[in-house]
């Protein structure tokens, strides 16, 4: 009997043991190193893990830095605490780029309160106290939407148009300043109608799902305007599942521009790829070297990009790109 509850006693341990949650461990003395905390998004794109690539290539130990990074998987709780333990941990740096533009100003206040500097990439962010982070860098996604809708108009004028919309992870501001650009098109342009929209939350999976499901209802539709490439994706396996030709049965339109969605620019199968760089790595590089001497970067800076179409795209192009 004895020998039961003690068995009993081990397990019931090891149970506890199990499910607390290990606390953050301070960062480890790296001599002369720039310890950098790197809050991720996910890997829910080819973008995403280009910019995760770009970002361990940039702050890697032979630049003379320790890059932690963390995957918060889409959420946004993850995100906060993983801030909560790189402040632990007593990082020098923070990169965020974060899931929405909402939601911050805690978590950093806690950050500036720590004194350590946050620098924010890709998706913008709101805040009351626009000091609690350093700097931001990343793309203009409102001109983004407005270079698509300009193509749309160029090609097709007033005439009517059908346009199902893939909505990238709602709040963030890929998604807003893209569905801006498309509203104000939509305005502009009477004969354009907005026949469905969802979010596709910029996976492939759901881009396949969603146009799978319009087209299971016999839904006609002209366009998809697709707020990233991996949706486009998903969206093209759908068209040519069901027998159509993306490209000429539907006109395509995203954004991104990765190496694979440039080589279905040059097929035909994407109508038009508005770029988003994902190469941000050596842009906070270069931030971090700034603070490090005493300077202070712009607040915010944004990221020159490009369109491109059948009549813009070259091999040339294609063999000289990054991701």
């Amino acid at each position: 009997m004895k020998r039961i509850l003690l068995m009993v006693c081990i397990l019931c341990l090891l149970m506890l043991t199990a499910c607390t949650p290990a606390p953050a461990v301070p960062v480890e003395t790296y001599d002369d190193m720039i310890v950098v905390g790197f809050s991720q998004v996910g890997a829910e794109s080819d973008w995403r893990n280009a910019n995760t690539r770009s970002m361990r290539e940039a702050l890697s130990e032979q630049n003379g830095y320790r890059l932690i990074i963390d995957d918060a998987q889409q959420k946004q709780e993850r995100q906060i605490t993983a801030i909560r333990n790189f402040i632990h941990q007593g990082v020098d740096y923070i990169v965020l780029a974060p899931t929405t533009e909402t939601g911050w100003d805690t978590v950093l206040a806690e950050a500036k309160a720590a004194g350590v500097p946050v620098i924010i990439v890709d998706r913008m962010i709101e805040v009351e106290d626009d000091s609690l982070f350093t700097c931001w860098i990343g793309s203009d996604f409102r001109k983004e939407g407005d270079a698509a809708v300009e193509w749309l108009a160029q090609h097709f004028g007033d005439e009517p148009l059908r346009i199902v919309h893939l909505q990238g992870n709602l709040g963030s501001s890929a998604q807003l300043g893209r569905t801006q650009g498309l509203d104000t098109g939509l305005a502009n342009h009477p004969a354009w109608e907005l026949v469905y929209r969802n979010t596709g939350d910029f996976t492939q999976a759901k881009g396949q799902e969603l146009v799978e499901a319009l087209l299971a209802q016999g839904m006609q539709f002209d366009v998809i305007y697709s707020e990233n490439d991996n949706m486009a994706y998903g969206a093209i396996d759908a068209l040519k599942n069901a027998g159509l030709q993306p490209g000429k049965d539907v006109t395509i339109i995203s954004f991104d521009a990765s190496h694979a969605a440039l080589e279905m620019v040059m097929a035909g199968e994407i109508s038009f790829d508005v770029e988003c760089n994902p190469l941000h790595g050596p842009r906070v590089q270069a931030i971090i070297e700034k603070l490090e001497a005493g300077s202070k970067p712009p607040k915010l800076t944004y990221v020159e990009e490009t369109t491109f179409d059948a009549a813009t795209i070259t091999r040339q192009i294609m063999d000289g790109r990054g991701y």
